[in-house]
């Protein structure tokens, strides 16, 4: 999963040389400049494509998006929850 959620961020943020770099404790809001609010709904539209499921208005807060790894466990909740 880890994987698939950094092509996503490479693909919607256009930046390979900072997504490469990027772990599960990587900070993403207010540490890449490429992350606005329009990359993080290009983003969750990405994830909701590749995964077939629906991310909610109330479900979104910028703790999602505080680091790579918070990103991935939404990501894997979500994924769980089709199941």
């Amino acid at each position: 999963m880890f994987d698939d959620v950094k092509n996503v961020l490479s693909s919607v943020l256009q930046s390979p040389d900072t997504i490469d770099h990027l772990t599960m404790d990587s900070p993403l809001l207010g540490a890449i400049p490429e992350m606005d609010s329009m990359a993080v709904v290009s983003i969750l539209t990405a994830l909701e494509e590749q995964y077939g499921f629906i991310v909610e208005d109330d479900e979104i807060d910028a703790a999602v998006f505080e680091t790579v790894g918070a990103l991935v466990r939404f990501v894997e909740h979500k994924v769980g929850a089709l199941s």
